[in-house]
């Protein structure tokens, strides 16, 4: 029995590439359509099993999964480094850690957030009915993450999936589909029932066949620009989706903060990674009279990290993922210079490495009005700008099309919230930065382009279900006043609805009584 599908080796295979070194590590077989639809087809017939299975028979799977990924964790770390680049360190403390709780999470208080709810219908209650809400399964959940977290984004969905009932066919992206693998290694070891995981290799091509396969819902992370084909697309045939698309996620440092901790945040926010998380701190807004102490504490700081391959335990900062991303890295400092910020530390390519290594790098003179400044850069840059008040600096971080997470930072206690809420993003940290994707039981998700729906926490569970109402009338000796045919005295009992009984007030609603009485005799009577 096996979660990962083998298909032939053909000429268009993907060759997963060691970003630190340019080695190839592997390579996988590219699924067609056609492979994808059979993927589908047999998933929709292994959710007819599945979805029938009790909260405890899953939760009993997912803790024997988490077991299996404890036991392999150090071997895990290491194909995750080598195959975004990395550090390992980075590896256990950003994606094996948070996934490991966010799978104990669900696993335990799942069946608690699906549980039946019932509906306080108001006065309808008076007339002998009840209302409650269960949540049902979708089905086929089509999963395609992105390559900078390949380990904790699809397995936290994969997790989620199978706790609300449903099958899960995941493409991992074509940067990091060994880890993908791994993923469904992992359930193979724990007896999963066959075809309720599937991992299908592929690049855009076997990404574009499952959003047409017709699977019951679309979890995508990535870019807006592939975020609104994948809604295009989807569109088509009816099939709803999450987006999480990224951000140019803002820290904003008042003069009274704790500079020193903010500088260490500003640090680990913007180049962990290499700065290629989707809430990476993209913008530093910095009060102006503290600016230049601020500034010079990143700088020193920053010029304190080691940059190696992410093999090494002591390695800060490893490679970029691709060549492709650090092309954009590259245009975006020599834009900022172009338009006259300037650059601290950094701001080039490393060439002690083979690799695709780009120094952190520190910018300071930057302001809204430059490109970089707008555009997703997904590198391990820090721009610098400041602001003079309270309502600068809430213009300035909302001056962006995405809208994923924003930071304050200020010891005024009465500031934090009242700044919190004007800032346009899903998750606003207060004196944090960055981890709360780490935080499985809190939503996680953007406002404006930054995506649509939500993953993690209750909000993200319910993205995995439908609500079913259902209603039940328990008088069954008397037909209801509303029922056809019409009259006069029908008539009059409407109008008393309208005036008493949609009041919502008990009083009001007693003085309907004789005229229900007479209409529901007269309906007897028929």
């Amino acid at each position: 029995m096996s979660a990962v599908i083998s298909f032939p080796i053909k000429e268009n295979d993907i060759i997963s590439y060691n970003p630190a070194t340019g080695e190839e590590i592997g390579r996988v077989s590219a699924a067609s359509a056609a492979e994808v639809e059979t993927a589908v087809e047999k998933s929709r017939e292994a959710f007819q099993l599945w979805r029938k299975t009790s909260f405890a028979e899953r939760k009993r799977i997912i803790m024997r999964a988490r077991e299996v990924i404890l036991d392999e964790m150090d071997e895990i770390a290491r194909l995750i480094s080598d195959e975004s680049g990395k550090p390992v360190a980075e590896a256990i403390s950003m994606e094996i850690a948070p996934v490991l709780d966010l799978m104990q999470y669900f696993a335990k208080n799942a069946a608690k957030m699906l549980k039946p709810e019932k509906i306080n219908i108001g006065l309808y209650a008076l007339l002998g009915r009840t209302s409650k809400i269960v949540y049902q399964p979708l089905g086929v959940i089509g999963i395609i993450p992105a390559w900078n977290y390949p380990f904790s984004i699809p397995l936290g969905e994969i997790v989620m999936a199978l706790m609300a009932g449903n099958t899960v066919v995941l493409k991992p992206s074509e940067l990091t589909p060994l880890v993908g693998l791994k993923i469904g290694e992992i359930f193979e070891k724990v007896n999963l029932p066959k075809d309720v995981v599937q991992i299908i290799t592929g690049d855009g091509k076997t990404g574009a066949a499952l959003v047409e396969s017709g699977v019951n819902k679309i979890m995508f992370t990535g870019s807006v620009a592939t975020g609104k084909r994948i809604a295009e697309s989807a569109a088509k045939t009816l099939t709803p989706f999450v987006l999480e698309l990224g951000g140019k996620d803002p820290m904003v440092v008042f003069a009274d903060a704790n500079l020193e901790l903010a500088a260490q945040a500003a640090i680990w926010g913007a180049f962990c990674n290499s700065g290629q998380s989707c809430s990476s701190v993209e913008r530093l807004y910095v009060e102006e009279s503290v600016a230049e102490k601020f500034t010079n504490l990143i700088v020193e700081k920053t010029k304190q990290l080691q940059q190696d391959s992410g093999s090494k335990e002591t390695t800060d900062i490893g490679a970029m993922s691709s060549e492709k991303q650090m092309k954009i890295v590259e245009d975006h400092v020599a834009e900022f210079e172009k338009a006259g910020a300037k650059i601290l530390t950094g701001g080039k390519r490393n060439v002690n490495f083979k690799g695709t290594f780009f120094e952190p790098t520190v910018i300071s003179n930057a302001t809204n009005e430059m490109r970089p400044m707008q555009e997703e850069t997904f590198g391990p840059t820090l721009p610098i700008a400041t602001f003079k008040t309270e309502k600068e600096a809430v213009e300035l971080a909302n001056d962006t099309e995405f809208g994923l997470t924003a930071s304050i930072w200020t010891g005024e206690v009465k500031r934090r919230t009242r700044l919190a809420e004007k800032i346009e993003a899903g998750t606003v940290c207060v004196n944090e930065v960055l981890y709360t994707h780490g935080i499985g039981q809190t939503p996680w998700g953007g406002f404006k382009n930054s995506g649509y729906g939500r993953t993690h926490g209750k909000f993200g569970l319910m993205e995995l279900v439908q609500p079913q109402h259902i209603h039940v009338s328990h008088i069954t000796l008397v037909p209801n006043a509303w029922w056809l045919p019409y009259s006069p005295i029908a008539l009059e009992t409407f109008r008393g609805f309208a005036r008493h009984f949609a009041s919502g007030s008990l009083f009001q609603t007693l003085k309907l009584a004789p005229q229900l009485l007479r209409r529901i005799k007269e309906l007897r009577n028929k």
